[in-house]
């Protein structure tokens, strides 16, 4: 916040002294807890590790509101609400009519609330998740950190650290190429904040599609948002020189397949089918069709799997085939240990091994047939824990959809805004898809959205087993 008020007062946008406040709000709130519970017992369990991420989140929202409240950007404290845990969530949707009006400092504070949530799903995923051994996450805890010889730290802080140094150098990093191809900085910083996030919010209300005629910068996000969705572990291997260890992995090999075969299929039928004129403001197509079906297809292929929500087009006029196929893609998500929403590519892996593995122990119902991931053998307690978070996720979906459907909101508007709450994705359907805001949401919905919203981003188990009456008992 205090940053923001620092750029506030470059841009001289007149919201300096609020946004300096509101970060001294905060600081002295912190403050007054921080000294009033000197003496607490440091030592946490499991259950205590529960309610510190999820009430955490929830707390780190509520302060995220001041901004937007005292700069009186937005007025309303159920819209503040949902635009901040939109923002932590890294899901991109926004209530704000035009963005372009919004003071340069307060877009700045909403594009941070992307970047500080974002790194704080890496350092949950890959530091405390596994350790609280939900949602799969444990899969990845052999490369992941913790307290054991072969992790990549020791100390899960230092962990942390090296995550934090690679997520900052690759915000630098897009932040200058951003520049050198014609974005000026403020948008250059602002973006990279949301495309390392997998966010989505722009400042601009055209999203990236303000830049059709600027082929090299939406190529430049679509590197950064690929990244994004990786595993950040993976990165810091690479970065090491272990490039052979990046290269084996299975869930890297098939998040790169899945999207070069789903950009191959949508930019095919973009090609043959689709008019970019009316969807997108590229007049005439910068480099000839061909390139434009193809760019526009990877931007929203990536932007859609990686749950980043940057569009360059309005894809519900692409033909309905390619529009339930980009819905489809809401359901898949990035890497474990990405900044990305949804699924997750290393469950869906590991579903699918498990089901081809069913047919194998139909035939032969005396055989141990384990599922293995990575050359190793993955234990049942993990598949098990796959399949009940796959479970979870879809009854989740399902009972979202029919809450919004109970605002007067539409079937494909209804089952557009679960999907896309849920996963992080931001842009919807209907009434809501990709050139709309939420805006017109009821505030009951926005307050469901932004559960669900919080829900998908901490995996489901985090928040859910709060409302379970066991977890609650005294042991």
């Amino acid at each position: 916040m205090l940053l923001s008020s620092l750029i506030s007062l470059i841009y001289k946008d007149g919201v300096t002294f609020n946004l300096f406040l509101s970060g001294g709000i905060t600081i002295l709130v912190g403050l007054l807890v921080m000294f009033n519970t000197k003496d607490h017992n440091k030592e946490m369990n499991k259950r205590e590790g529960y309610i510190v991420v999820a009430f955490g989140w929830i707390v780190m929202t509520l302060s995220g509101t001041i901004p937007y409240l005292l700069t009186g950007s937005i007025t309303s404290f159920t819209n503040a609400f949902f635009e901040t845990m939109s923002g932590y969530t890294t899901t991109g949707a926004t209530i704000l009519n035009d963005i372009e009006i919004v003071p340069k400092g307060v877009l700045f504070w909403r594009s941070l609330t992307h970047w500080i949530g974002g790194m704080g799903i890496i350092v949950l995923a890959v530091a405390i998740l596994p350790l609280l051994g939900i949602g799969g996450m444990q899969m990845f805890a052999a490369e992941a950190p913790g307290p054991s010889a072969d992790k990549l730290h020791p100390r899960i802080t230092d962990t942390a650290k090296r995550l934090w140094l690679i997520y900052f150098g690759y915000t630098a990093a897009e932040t200058i190429l951003l520049k050198v191809a014609g974005m000026s900085f403020f948008d250059a910083i602002n973006h990279s904040l949301c495309t390392l996030s997998t966010g989505g919010f722009s400042t601009k209300n055209a999203s990236i599609a303000y830049w059709n005629g600027h082929p090299r910068i939406q190529y430049i996000i679509i590197v950064f948002m690929f990244l994004a969705g990786t595993n950040f572990v993976l990165s810091y291997f690479a970065f090491k020189g272990k490039i052979q260890r990046v290269l084996r992995d299975e869930e890297l090999k098939l998040y790169f397949k899945f999207i070069a075969i789903f950009t191959i299929i949508a930019a095919l039928i973009i090609y043959f089918k689709a008019d970019l004129t009316t969807s997108t403001i590229e007049h005439p197509m910068v480099w000839g069709k061909a390139e434009s079906s193809f760019r526009h297809a990877l931007f929203q292929v990536i932007s859609v799997v990686t749950t980043t929500g940057f569009i360059t087009a309005d894809y519900t006029l692409w033909t309905p085939l390619l529009l339930v196929f980009l819905f489809g893609l809401m359901f898949l998500g990035g890497s474990a240990g990405s900044t990305s929403g949804g699924v997750k590519v290393v469950r869906h892996l590991i579903l699918i091994k498990n089901g081809f593995l069913e047919f194998k122990r139909a035939l032969h119902p005396n055989a141990v047939l384990p599922v293995r991931y990575n050359n190793k053998a993955v234990t049942g307690d993990i598949v098990f824990n796959i399949l009940a978070f796959f479970i979870l996720y879809m009854l989740s979906f399902i009972v979202g959809a029919l809450v919004f459907s109970m605002f007067n909101i539409d079937f494909m508007s209804s089952i557009g805004l679960s999907a896309s709450s849920l996963g992080n994705v931001g842009p919807a359907l209907g009434n809501f898809g990709p050139v709309n805001n939420y805006a017109a949401l009821p505030s009951l919905g926005k307050w469901w959205a932004s559960f669900l919203m919080l829900i998908g981003r901490l995996e489901l188990f985090t928040v859910l087993i709060l409302l379970t009456p066991f977890f609650w008992r005294n042991r």
